[in-house]
């Protein structure tokens, strides 16, 4: 085994900072991990709650006649069941096809550091 000689012997012997060098080479990566995944969930959450307001709306239609009386009556309803971030949903409700069709659409900017990502979010329900 041979040994290091020069000035800097001293400091390849020692491995007083490597924890701290390793830590701060892993750790933007973990954080971005961490912050995307929260985002993705984000997502999720927004496009089930939007399924779920144009679900809970078409049943409205075709079973509660007496709560849901008209479009505007139908996608207020949806409106008001959406419980997801801010994204703005969009309902609109139509009658033909299957029966009582309400379709929501919205946009969720994802942000990425170095830019905005729109995601297109639509959902579609059908009760007859």
């Amino acid at each position: 085994m041979s040994r290091r000689t020069g000035p800097f012997s001293r400091a390849w012997r020692h491995e007083a900072g490597a924890t701290a060098v390793e830590f701060a080479l892993v750790i933007p990566i973990f954080v971005a991990m961490v912050m995307g995944g929260m985002e993705i969930a984000t997502v999720g959450f927004a496009a089930a709650s939007l399924h779920f307001a144009v679900e809970d709306a078409a049943r409205c239609a075709s079973v509660q006649t007496t709560v849901c009386v008209s479009p505007a009556a139908i996608t207020s309803f949806a409106t008001t069941h959406y419980a997801g971030p801010k994204i703005s949903p969009v309902f609109s409700y139509s009658t033909g096809g299957c029966g009582h069709t309400v379709s929501a659409t919205a946009t969720f900017s994802l942000n990425l550091i170095p830019q905005m990502v729109n995601i297109p979010l639509t959902a579609t329900a059908c009760y007859p």
